[in-house]
């Protein structure tokens, strides 16, 4: 019966691990998010801090999540690349719908621990912040060609969508037009793609595991609020409102498309605070 109790324990975290990968590549879901709703943040984390002192407590414990999450983040990256390439303007608007429909779980989440005048202007200073630097660059054409460096800041962008709750990385890679071939050198196998992409990620764990474990103990809705501030910012310069001024069709389905992102993202939600409240109960 232990057995049987272990193997089911085993396939439940690898099912976890499917969905944080899957967190960790969509558009507006945050891979850090889920690991604290399935509550695993918290090993990850104390692994990363400290990996030789806790690796005999904490690799058996993620080693299904890992091999969960190379599952999901692997099988999705394909589909979205062939997505993103074939119908650009409708995966956006679900994109879009998706990151709009988790704000408010960003938002409860961030206020967990309460919410004081410098969470707000944490909140407020850090979009303005986004907000102008992307303004700017459209403002001034600036195109921003993929290589080496630009993969290595997509690792960077990756790994913090899971050390930093609430942060998903294509919130800032999509602005910038790295997303996309990112994704899709993910989802090829593209090892000039994936070898900078995992370098940047094992340099922003090694880096910065530490600092955002530390900000997120010491000043939780600060840090969390300023989050918020850039999901939103970054959400808005993606928003393909040409996409919306065309076809009578194509704005329909835009339309559509933004709201099935909204609605799936809050079903989402519902099913997280369900799942986190029977956790509570067992």
């Amino acid at each position: 019966m232990k057995k049987n109790v272990s193997g089911i324990g085993f396939i439940i975290k690898i099912v976890q691990g499917a969905f944080i990968g899957l967190g960790a590549v969509l558009p507006g879901i945050s891979g850090g998010v889920l690991c604290v709703i399935f509550g695993i943040y918290k090993t990850i984390m104390e692994f990363l801090a400290e990996p030789f002192r806790n690796f005999k407590t904490h690799l058996p414990k993620l080693i299904p999540v890992m091999l969960g999450v190379a599952v999901g983040f692997l099988g999705i990256a394909n589909v979205l690349s062939f997505f993103l390439e074939k119908y650009p303007d409708p995966s956006v608007c679900l994109f879009v719908g998706l990151i709009g429909g988790m704000l408010p779980s960003l938002f409860r989440e961030a206020g967990e621990q309460g919410r004081n005048k410098a969470s707000y202007v944490s909140l407020y200073v850090s979009m303005a912040v986004v907000f102008t630097l992307l303004v700017v660059l459209e403002v001034l054409s600036v195109e921003i060609t993929p290589n080496f460096v630009w993969y290595l800041f997509c690792g960077f962008a990756l790994a913090l969508s899971v050390i930093a709750p609430g942060m998903s990385f294509s919130t800032l890679l999509m602005p910038l037009g790295l997303y996309e071939p990112f994704v899709a050198g993910i989802g090829h196998l593209d090892f000039t793609i994936l070898v900078p992409g995992g370098i940047g990620a094992l340099a922003t764990v090694i880096l910065f595991s530490k600092a955002v474990n530390a900000l997120f103990n010491n000043h939780y809705s600060v840090a969390f609020h300023g989050i918020i501030g850039i999901v939103i910012a970054a959400t808005v310069m993606i928003i393909p409102f040409t996409g919306f001024v065309g076809s009578v069709t194509a704005f329909l389905v835009n339309i559509v498309c933004l709201g099935v992102g909204v609605v799936a993202a809050l079903g989402l939600d519902r099913f997280n605070q369900r799942f986190s409240e029977k956790s509570a109960i067992d």
